[in-house]
């Protein structure tokens, strides 16, 4: 809902509005996959999104090195993104048992 300040006080530095829009999209997937997490809570559906949060991160660690001045944004981002991850593996393998 406000990347600008997350990203302020994750980096230090104001993003550019290219940045902010960015971080609103990937919001917005992050909404639509809780939101389908929650309408069907079921193994596969926590590992696919915990599957899509993995690459999430795997991006982000790879961006970090090209990404300038946003490099910190990036890993913050990969770390996020990697809780996310092991939250649904971890949900998913309870939803099973």
């Amino acid at each position: 809902m406000a990347p600008g300040l997350v990203t302020y006080l994750a980096t230090g530095r104001f993003p550019s509005r290219r940045a902010c829009r960015v971080a609103q999209l990937l919001g917005t997937r992050h909404l639509a996959q809780a939101a389908v997490t929650a309408a069907i809570p079921v193994p596969e559906v926590f590992e696919l999104g915990a599957a899509v949060d993995t690459v999430h991160a795997a991006s982000m660690v790879m961006l970090a090195p090209a990404s300038g001045t946003a490099w910190r944004a990036a890993l913050v981002d990969a770390l996020a993104e990697a809780v996310f991850a092991a939250a649904g593996f971890s949900c998913g393998r309870a939803a099973g048992t």
